[in-house]
C-alpha cells in the first residue's frame, strides 16, 4: 500500500500535470471500487477546472473550480498514470511502485484534458474516488482521523494524553489513522527504530520522553522519505524520471537478519508479525 510520502509524491506529480487545466471529459470503465462510483461522477467533472492538488493523510483532494472536491484514495494497489498527447510515455507511473508503464488490465477511471490524460489502475480494487460538495463537508470526511506528523496539533501533550491507560501496542499505535494520519506499515518501523522503542510496548508504557522521540522521528523519517522520492522496493521511476530511492536508507525494513546499522550495537534485526504486518526492529536497542 503507498503510504503517506507516495502519495506525496504522487501529489506533486498532478500538480505539476493537471493544476489550472480543465477537465474534457471522462471514462469510467468500472464503477465498482471500495467505494462505487456514482453515476453523475463524469458529468459532475467535466468541464471543471481544478484549481488545486492537496493532500490529506492519504488522500489524493482535487480542488475544483465549482468549490466542490474530488477526493482520490489509492487503496492497497492503486497507481495513477499520465498520458501525454505530445509524446511517447516510457514512463506513465506518477509513483514508484508497482508498474512504471500503464498496464493493460484494471484501467478503470480515465480523466482527459487538452493534452493529457490520467489514468486510474487498480487491480485490487480497494481505491475509490468520492466527490465532496463543499468544505464543511470535506472538514466532516476527515473529523475522525488524526492530525499528520507535520501538524502542530501532533505534538508531545497530545502523544502523551492520548497513550494514557491505553495497552494496545505502540506499533499499531502508529498505524491507527485516529491517532495520526498518513504513516503506514515501512515507515513506523523505520520510526520506532530511530525512536530506541520495541513495537510490541503497550501505550500506556512509553515515557514521555520517548513520546517527543516519536515526535520528532515521525517528521524526521516522513520528510525525509518525501526528499527521496518516497520508498521504491522495485526502484521504479516516476513521471520525471527521478527514482525513490529512500529504500537505500532503510534501517530495519525488510533486513531482517542483518546487522543493526545504529553505531556499537551488535544487535541482528528481527521479523515479527503484529496484526497481520509484517514489522521489523533490533533485538538489542529497540527497548
Amino acid at each position: 500500500m503507498p503510504e503517506l510520502p507516495e502519495v506525496e509524491i504522487i501529489r506533486q506529480s498532478l500538480d505539476k500535470k493537471i493544476k489550472q487545466k480543465k477537465v474534457k471529459k471522462v471514462i469510467i470503465r468500472n464503477r465498482n471500487l471500495r467505494l462505487k462510483i456514482p453515476l453523475y461522477f463524469a458529468t459532475f467533472l467535466e468541464g471543471q477546472k481544478i484549481i488545486n492538488v492537496k493532500r490529506f493523510s492519504k488522500y489524493i483532494i482535487l480542488y475544483l473550480s465549482n468549490k466542490s472536491y474530488c477526493l482520490l484514495h489509492l487503496g492497497m494497489s492503486g497507481t495513477v498514470h499520465i498520458i501525454s498527447k505530445r509524446k511517447k510515455n516510457s514512463i506513465t507511473n506518477t509513483s514508484f511502485y508497482s508498474s512504471p508503464i500503464l498496464p493493460k488490465l484494471h484501467n478503470h477511471v480515465e480523466i482527459i484534458f487538452e493534452n493529457l490524460k490520467v489514468i486510474y489502475n487498480d487491480p485490487r480494487r480497494f481505491g475509490f474516488f468520492q466527490i465532496i460538495k463543499n468544505l464543511n463537508l470535506l472538514k466532516k470526511k476527515f473529523a475522525n482521523l488524526g492530525p499528520e506528523p507535520f501538524q502542530s496539533e501532533f505534538n508531545l501533550e497530545y502523544i502523551s494524553s492520548f497513550f494514557k491507560g491505553k495497552k494496545k501496542n505502540i506499533k499499531n499505535f502508529l498505524l491507527d489513522q485516529n491517532f495520526v494520519s498518513g504513516i503506514g506499515n515501512i515507515y513506523a518501523s523505520e520510526i520506532l527504530f530511530l525512536s530506541k522503542i520495541n513495537p510490541i510496548r503497550e501505550a500506556h508504557l512509553i515515557q514521555k520522553e520517548e513520546c517527543k522521540k516519536l515526535m520528532i522521528n515521525s517528521r524526521k523519517v516522513l520528510i525525509s522519505a518525501i526528499k527521496k522520492g518516497g520508498s521504491s522496493i522495485k526502484d521504479f521511476k516516476n513521471t520525471s524520471g527521478n527514482k525513490g530511492n529512500f529504500q537505500k536508507n532503510f534501517k530495519v525494513y525488510e533486513r531482517n537478519g542483518l546487522n543493526c546499522k545504529r553505531f556499537n550495537c551488535n544487535g541482528i534485526i528481527q521479523k515479527k508479525t503484529i496484526s497481520n504486518r509484517s514489522t521489523f526492529f533490533c533485538n538489542i536497542c529497540q527497548i
